[in-house]
């Protein structure tokens, strides 16, 4: 199993980043996907969340508007749009995959992509 986030960097106030999250080793389409981030010294925050079928999102207030998760189940790949970007939004950014059934929860993560937002 492995996941695998790219895109981060270093961009100024305003600008915008595409991250990618590359999946294998387990059935991609069953599980619901989330973006968190941790920046230094706080905890790790859910950024963005998708259902497994792709037709439920959530946000974080504080991204609302600004960024967009999506999925590409052929690719295996989720995505995280980010717009108009703040120095706040300077963090580690993680993918997680997670599936829960009768009597059984599995969940995957990221190493992480650096997201670096200064002028």
């Amino acid at each position: 199993v492995q996941l695998v986030e790219s895109g981060g960097g270093l961009v100024q106030p305003g600008g915008s980043l595409r991250l990618s999250c590359a999946a294998s080793g387990f059935t991609f389409s069953s599980y619901s996907l989330s973006w968190y981030r941790q920046a230094p010294g706080k905890e790790r925050e859910l950024v963005a969340a998708m259902s497994s079928a792709g037709g439920s999102t959530n946000y974080a207030d504080s991204v609302k508007g600004r960024f967009t998760i999506s999925r590409d189940n052929a690719k295996n790949t989720v995505f995280l749009q980010m717009n108009s970007l703040k120095l706040e939004d300077t963090a580690v950014y993680y993918c997680k995959a997670l599936v829960v059934g009768r009597g059984y929860e599995y969940d995957y993560w990221g190493q992480g992509t650096q997201v670096t937002v200064s002028s």
